[in-house]
């Protein structure tokens, strides 16, 4: 009888471990599938900051958009590096009409396609700023246009009139009327930067610098590198960076 009783027992007991294990096991498995599942909850290697500047972060602007530029030069169909660029007139915020050829003694030029409201924009402000305070003198001017479509009222005129007001903009910042010239160039993004040598052929394409988010964290500042190279009558390397930041906002019409 008492042989009978532990026999009993014991096959419980196994019972009790197996169906403990069991739920182990599925409980394993649904953290697994939850995690296969939502990509934020994705652990990643400590050299991923290591990575290329343009595989870095990409939480992009609100609606969606990644923030980084995915065509080609090709697929774009603007400016390839060498090409000359053709000079412009277009509207100033002072209401005077600005080409190319109005700076005296330019030795190159910052052409950089930016807006009042992306984020991405907005971060860069006080660093293009910053560039042409220090190239300008040089002979590199900053010249800013904002190639988004008028249609939408922050984007418009006297919203660049006044975004230029608060932020002290000491360089130029054109209206795209029509919006003709950002094709020409290939902006896609903004900001998208297009460094023109003297005799405005394309040196350089792409990005200001590695860290869109943090001044104190940039590593490598390619358009200032750039510019250096030229200084130094020596071709940018590398010339051509993807552009991180929002669309460019075409015309509905």
């Amino acid at each position: 009888m008492k042989k009978l009783i532990l026999c009993i027992a014991a096959v419980g007991l196994l019972s009790t471990v197996a169906i403990s294990c069991k739920d182990k096991a599925e409980q394993k498995t649904d953290v697994t599938a939850e995690n296969n599942n939502n990509p934020e909850r994705e652990e990643h290697p400590e050299g991923d900051h290591k990575r290329p500047p343009h595989d870095g972060d990409r939480k992009g602007p609100p609606g969606g958009h990644g923030p980084e530029q995915t065509k080609t030069l090709e697929e774009i169909g603007g400016y390839k590096i060498g090409e000359v660029a053709t000079d412009f007139s277009l509207k100033n915020i002072d209401g005077s009409m600005f080409s190319l050829a109005d700076i005296d003694n330019a030795k190159g030029y910052i052409v950089t396609f930016t807006c009042n409201e992306c984020p991405f924009a907005k971060m860069y402000e006080d660093r293009l700023i910053e560039l042409h305070n220090t190239y300008a003198p040089k002979g590199y001017s900053v010249i800013a246009i904002n190639p988004n479509s008028p249609e939408n009222e922050k984007e418009g005129y006297k919203a660049m009139q006044k975004r230029a007001k608060e932020k002290g903009f000491p360089f130029p910042y054109l209206v795209d009327q029509g919006q003709k010239i950002y094709p020409q160039y290939g902006a896609v993004r903004t900001p998208h930067v297009f460094l023109l040598d003297k005799d405005r052929k394309v040196q350089y394409i792409g990005t200001i610098d590695d860290n869109a988010k943090s001044t104190e964290d940039v590593k490598v500042k390619y358009l200032e590198n750039a510019i250096k190279a030229l200084e130094n009558g020596e071709k940018p390397s590398p010339n051509l960076t993807k552009a991180i930041g929002c669309p460019v906002k075409a015309s509905k019409a």
